[in-house]
């Protein structure tokens, strides 16, 4: 059995968020105004999908045995650019705000 750190249990509940965030995403009927609209909801689904990847790569590296070395680094590889690809998405959905805020204008 594995020992839990705090870290684990945020991780665990932080699937369960992304989980729910990705429910919501998807089942809200399709009402974007305008591309700017469209493009902010698809930029927080992809935030969503990302930090499910991030959390279920540190939930899973843990239980890799230390000799599956090619396995243990593709998982810890993985985790990073989930992580990075997630705060890009998240740095991004203010920066597309403020371009559509821009061409309006």
């Amino acid at each position: 059995m594995c020992n839990f750190s705090w870290h684990d249990y945020l991780v665990i509940v932080s699937v369960f968020a992304a989980i729910a965030g990705i429910t919501l995403i998807v089942t809200e009927p399709d009402v974007a105004k305008d591309q700017i609209e469209a493009a902010d909801r698809m930029l927080m689904l992809m935030t969503f999908v990302y930090w499910l990847v991030y959390c279920a790569a540190v939930l899973v590296k843990p239980l890799i045995l230390p000799e599956w070395e090619v396995a243990l680094l593709s998982v810890k590889l993985t985790g990073v650019i989930a992580y990075l690809l997630t705060a890009s998405c998240v740095l991004s959905l203010p920066l597309n705000r403020v371009s559509g805020s821009q061409i309006e204008e």
